[in-house]
Parts: structure tokens; sequence; C-alpha cells
């Protein structure tokens, strides 16, 4: 197998892996939060609550799983995860609605981060450099990606949450399932028909934000 990287390729993987950690972490840090104001104490007594990448970084998923499918097996589809956010329910009013909004603060900071480029990239874009599109545009796909695989019903994603409270599976189904389920979804995403619908799905977040980056960047 040719690994062979030239500076422009070694150059453009280091900066989408840049934007990977930054929303990685940012998704992260929104599960942090949001069980830290909804009262559970855990995620700050572990270092959680905080921006720094660091902390949110999984050896294994934020390291070495995107590092390869960068650099090594470019074209893939891309696949990594950040440090998962410990929690603990038992502190929460009410503990269904505060596993889903803690749940749902991950994906949602994704599409709160396409938002966000979509805005000051296209008035970067505008005013500043227009040169700065492609950069945009990756880290709009990149969080409308992340979004997406994040709802995937499966453990540990977090979609895993919002279908087990939906359909009130007990904790021990659920940790069965939790068993297989990593091995399920590398076999799943690597056939051609899950690709395609999550191609689909993925594409179809990613266009508000395009058409709004488009507005904005005029």
């Amino acid at each position: 197998m040719d690994i062979g990287i030239g500076y422009a390729e070694l150059r453009q993987g280091l900066i989408f892996y840049i934007l990977l950690v930054v929303s990685l972490s940012i998704h992260e840090w929104a599960h942090a939060f949001t069980a830290d104001k909804l009262g559970d104490p855990t995620p700050a007594s572990q270092g959680r609550v905080t921006l720094n990448p660091v902390v949110h970084m999984d050896l294994v998923g934020t390291v070495i799983f995107p590092l390869l499918c960068i650099f090594v097996l470019p074209g893939n589809f891309l696949f990594g995860w950040g440090k998962p956010v410990m929690i603990n329910t038992a502190y929460f009013k009410n503990r269904v609605r505060g596993d889903i909004l803690t749940t749902l603060a991950g994906p949602g900071s994704n599409l709160a981060q396409a938002l966000l480029a979509a805005v000051v990239g296209g008035l970067l874009c505008r005013f500043i450099d227009p040169a700065l599109a492609e950069l945009v545009g990756q880290f709009i796909f990149l969080n409308a990606v992340l979004a997406v695989f994040n709802m995937i019903p499966l453990p540990p994603l977090d979609g895993s949450h919002v279908m087990r409270h939906a359909v009130g599976m007990s904790d021990e189904t659920y940790n069965n399932i939790a068993r297989w389920s990593f091995l399920v979804l590398i076999v799943a995403i690597n056939l051609p028909p899950v690709r395609a619908v999550l191609t689909f799905v993925i594409g179809v977040v990613s266009v508000p934000f395009v058409l709004l980056f488009n507005l904005v960047a005029g």
C-alpha cells in the first residue's frame, strides 16, 4: 500500500484533523456543560466542563482512528469519537429529561458549530478572504457528519440514549446490546446501503448551512 504523502496532502490533512478535534471537543464539552447545569457534579469533578481539547481526546477515537482515516485510508468513511463524558442521572430532577437533554447537547453543539461557521465564515469570505470558503465548507460538512453519526441508535452513540427512553428499554437490555454494538457499527458503516443512507442524510443536514453560508458570503 502506497501511503506517500506530499506537503499539500499533509497540510490539508492536518487542517482537517484540527477541525475534527475542535468539533469533537466542543461536542463533549456540551455534554458536560449541560449535565453540570442540570445538577450533575460528575463532569466537573472529572475536569470535563472545559473547552480544553486535551481532556476530551481519546487515544483511539480522537487520535489513531481519525489519523488512519485521513492519511492512510483517504476517501473512506471518517470514523472517530471523543472521550465519553460520564454522568450520573440520579442527580437530575427528572432523570429521563435530564439524560435526553444532556445527550442531545452533543449533536446540538455540532449543528450550532455548523451554523456559526456558515455565518462567521460567510462574513470572513465576503470581507477578508474568499479562499476561506473551502475551509468553512469542510467545517460545516464535518459537523453535519458528527451530528448525524452520533444520532445512530446504537450504544454508546447519543442516539442510543434517545432510543432507549423512547422504547422504555431496560438497563439490562441496553447493556446486552452495548456488548456487540461497536462491532455492529463498524460492519454497518462499511456496507454500501448504510453508507448511502448516511451520505444522503448528511447531505440533507448540510444543505441549509451551505445555503446560509452562500447567502452571507455573497
